[in-house]
């Protein structure tokens, strides 16, 4: 078993990683070139630089056509993070130095000047690959007038100078700046001559070619980022360690006076009553309500953590380097689909486990429990980016591709998964009889119903993440560059270890006020993380952002729902392993008649 686990991990880490391997590539694939040499150039998209889901294509906006116009094809992760390449009206061959050369002279018409000025006022940006380095640079600037000053004036740069840093036959840097006297008054809706033009610098570097893309990652190892982020790390050590120290000498030890005095009771009279968790023995281990939908939340959670795992081992092998974005999405969707077995065989043997019989019905449930909210949900955004005609509409061909997967890859191995997991001889440990009749649960006072528990539940595990949760927002949903993976995993497992202990303590005490219906409770108590990250969308939107529109609400909120959704049912699914873990070793400790 362990065996077969361990080649499967290995097909899907290979299969990953030949589908991550193809990014934004250069024409002249091995970057070597000759004075004079054509340097591939592409231009990718613009859009508001406080909305980075808000994008469009380069040539939606007015500029200077080239002379033969290409579009570049993208791999399935570039067109899912809203890249559209296309070629650049530039022509900056290696080692060829140019001033003020002219791309073109164009009239402006009243309605391209109000196109320019509407994106000059939302502060647009574009975004270029050069020899697949990207560079970035703002379209034009506001400024007061100087006559008026409650007036603004608009104006549009009209001439770029590229700056290219070499080393031998290869390209290692390129910055892009805009001159600031060179620009077009956009200010009155008239038409306006622009001409514009471009100047080429080269300059010698040291900097050998396997390290170019590093500046790309500095901004997040700065020692000043690093310290902020070690202290986040220290902070979630102490949170652990604190919660490790009260289980052990809390709950431990009201354990072992439990067990001495049951062992005392046994001992004593048999017609003295049984209290506490021992008392519900014959109930502990009553199956759930809706098990189905209890086994397929379990699979479907088993299945995101093996995702989060597998995207964890290749971020930290560095297959996720700066600027390769589109990896990242490829990753997801390609091990989504080859885990989808894992979901199948989990949710069908544990269904098995608890008796039922409906086993389609509840691979159906498994399938849908996860994928059903996020296609509602991108079916919503992906018709409100083709209503703006921004990048992140995804095309027809797309569309195909990835429901192509769904068809042939995932649901066929949810199925292998969900028989292999039916006809598993496996059955459900329990170290206790369970009795015909369910036990009346006592009266409970108010913060020991769900909704308080699961509040209790998340507070402590979020605390542990909350800091680094900025750095991946600022990176997901922002300009910001996140590399310390190493970092962010460590992160990830002192998450695992603060839910499952806050889920054994909550458990422990449910029991012990004679609740013996644990079994969700568990669950929903390890997944409300979930719910205060959503919170945290809340307040990152407001307070820490500068994002508008509905275009960018509607993903921003609409897609952190799905992953807060993701996160609920990954950790649900570690709180009530570690529940059920807990609840055989303390009755299979006593004796039970």
């Amino acid at each position: 078993m362990k065996m077969s686990v361990i080649r499967w991990s290995l097909v899907v880490l290979t299969l990953f990683y030949l589908t991550t391997t193809s990014t934004v590539r250069s024409d002249a694939s091995d970057h070597k070139y000759k004075s004079g040499d054509e340097v591939p150039i592409y231009a990718n998209k613009v859009g508001p630089f406080h909305n980075p889901s808000e994008t469009y294509r380069f040539f939606d906006l007015p500029f200077c056509l080239p002379a033969h116009l290409k579009e570049k094809p993208e791999a399935l992760g570039e067109v899912l993070n809203g890249d559209r390449l296309v070629s650049a009206p530039y022509k900056l061959d290696f080692m060829v130095e140019k001033d003020s050369e002219i791309v073109c002279r164009k009239t402006l018409t009243k309605a391209e000047v109000a196109k320019f000025r509407s994106a000059v006022t939302k502060d647009y940006y574009f975004q270029m690959y050069y020899d697949d380095l990207p560079f970035w640079g703002f379209l034009g600037k506001v400024e007061k007038d100087k006559t008026d000053p409650s007036e603004e004036k608009y104006y549009l740069f009209k001439h770029l100078h590229f700056e290219i840093l070499y080393n031998k036959d290869r390209v290692i840097e390129i910055n892009a700046k805009a001159d600031p006297n060179a620009v077009a008054d956009l200010t009155e809706d008239k038409e306006v001559e622009v001409e514009f033009m471009y100047t080429v610098r080269w300059k010698e570097t040291t900097i050998p070619f396997e390290s170019r893309m590093e500046k790309y990652s500095q901004s997040s190892s700065q020692p000043h980022h690093l310290e902020i982020h070690w202290f986040s790390i220290i902070n979630s050590c102490v949170t652990v360690l604190l919660l490790t120290g009260f289980l052990a000498t809390i709950l431990m030890r009201v354990l072992k006076n439990d067990f001495v005095k049951y062992a005392h009771d046994e001992e004593a009279a048999d017609d003295q009553e049984e209290t506490g968790w021992k008392y519900i023995h014959g109930d502990v281990f009553r199956y759930p309500k809706y098990k189905s939908l209890f086994a397929a939340a379990l699979g479907s959670g088993t299945q995101l953590f093996a995702l989060a795992l597998f995207i964890f081992i290749l971020a930290l092998v560095g297959v996720f380097y700066p600027y390769n974005r589109g990896a990242l999405f490829t990753a997801l969707v390609v091990i989504y689909a080859l885990t989808s077995g894992i979901a199948g065989y989990t949710a069908a043997s544990f269904y098995h486990q608890l008796e039922g019989t409906n086993w389609v019905r509840n691979l159906l449930l498994t399938g849908c429990l996860f994928c059903g909210p996020l296609f509602l949900t991108f079916c919503f955004l992906n018709t409100v980016a083709i209503a703006y005609t921004a990048t992140a509409a995804l095309p027809f061909g797309t569309i195909v591709v990835i429901v192509l997967i769904w068809s042939l890859v995932t649901s066929p191995l949810l199925v292998l998964g969900g028989i292999a997991g039916k006809n598993s001889k496996a059955e459900f440990q329990a170290p206790v009889r369970t009795t015909k009749y369910p036990r009346e649960i006592p009266p409970l006072p108010w913060y020991r119903k769900t909704v308080p528990q699961m509040a209790m539940a998340g507070f402590l595990p979020f605390s542990a993440i909350y800091i680094e949760l900025y750095y991946i927002f600022a990176s997901v949903w922002g300009h910001r560059i996140y590399t310390i993976y190493s970092i962010l995993f460590i992160v990830f497992i002192i998450l695992l270890i603060v839910t499952a202990f806050i889920t054994v303590a909550l458990t422990y005490f449910q029991l012990a006020a004679e609740d013996h219906e644990w079994w969700w409770r568990s669950f929903l108590c390890g997944g409300s993380t979930g719910v205060f990250i959503y919170g945290y969308c809340l307040y990152y939107y407001y307070e820490r952002s500068d994002m508008s529109g509905f275009m960018q609400t509607s993903f921003f909120f609409g897609y952190m729902a799905c992953i807060c959704y993701g996160f609920f049912l990954m950790l649900g699914m570690v709180g009530f392993r570690a529940a059920l873990f807990f609840v055989r070793h303390i009755y299979r400790s006593i004796k039970c008649e």
